[in-house]
């Protein structure tokens, strides 16, 4: 199972919007979200999946941005079953320059395979330095990292945009590559009565969101299938909230359930 890469939408501080109102600065917080198995191919072998996931974010534009995330299953497949367990930190300048990553997963608690390295973006392109499991350097076209994307993400749905394509590297798989996303926005609504999940938004019940569809595309695949590898649907809020997650690799897809919302502190305003 890859990476999922909800971590990307543990957000920062969005700036003023020019010739828009200003979207809210993004909270730090704590979000934790029951797993089920949504859909499923007979292909993928897969008769049942439960799980949790919980990513927390820190930080504010003068420190830079922490992410904590951690995303385990149980799976049921012919027969058998397996735990895996996904641990990924990743940190980020409040300027978007660098960006660093370790990824630990584990398969029924053993070590499987842990991934750290770090990127800066230049002028001229994207430089990653893998440092496990084998040291190894890429130089990758420029592009932006997740804090930016989601930046992006927001400035388009404040303009009203309902469509757009654009790259990011995030550390995923083995941190050796871009992904080209095509992100889908809708109009910005608010929670409905007998919302599933209104109990663990309740402290930001009054708040409006976007549904979102964001498809992962890999650039070095020259198939021309031109196939999502992942795609991920939610609901997103301005303050960096997300919710009614659908996580679909393709054979099979992933609902995550917001179960339980803490908010932090807001970080002081950055010095003059």
């Amino acid at each position: 199972m890859s990476l999922p890469r909800l971590a990307l939408l543990a957000t920062i501080a969005v700036p003023f919007l020019q010739g828009q109102a200003s979207a809210a600065p993004l909270l730090p917080h704590r979000a934790v979200y029951d797993l089920a198995l949504d859909d499923a191919t007979d292909s993928s072998g897969i008769t049942g999946l439960s799980g949790r996931m919980v990513y927390e974010f820190n930080g504010s534009a003068c420190e830079g941005y922490t992410v904590t995330f951690r995303f385990v299953t149980q799976i049921e497949a012919n027969e058998t079953s397996r735990m895996t367990d996904q641990q990924t930190t990743t940190f980020e300048a409040g300027d978007g320059s660098e960006f660093s990553f370790v990824t630990r997963s584990f398969v029924d608690r053993n070590l499987d395979k842990e991934t750290r390295g770090s990127a800066q973006m230049t002028d001229d392109g994207t430089q990653v330095s893998i440092e496990m499991p084998e040291p190894q350097s890429h130089e990758l076209e420029r592009s932006q990292f997740p804090t930016h994307h989601l930046i992006e993400v927001l400035e388009k749905a404040n303009a009203g945009e309902n469509f757009y394509e654009t790259t990011i590297y995030d550390g995923s798989e083995d941190g050796d590559k871009l992904m080209t996303t095509t992100v889908i926005l809708g109009q910005k609504t608010g929670i409905e009565e007998g919302d599933g999940e209104a109990d663990a938004v309740e402290a930001i019940a009054g708040e409006e969101f976007w549904p979102v569809d964001i498809a992962y595309f890999d650039l070095s695949d020259v198939s021309g299938e031109e196939t999502p590898t992942y795609r991920i649907s939610m609901k997103l809020y301005d303050n960096g909230v997300t919710r009614d997650l659908t996580m679909d690799y393709g054979d099979f897809a992933i609902s995550g359930r917001l179960v339980d919302l803490e908010l932090f502190e807001a970080p002081a305003d950055c010095a003059e």
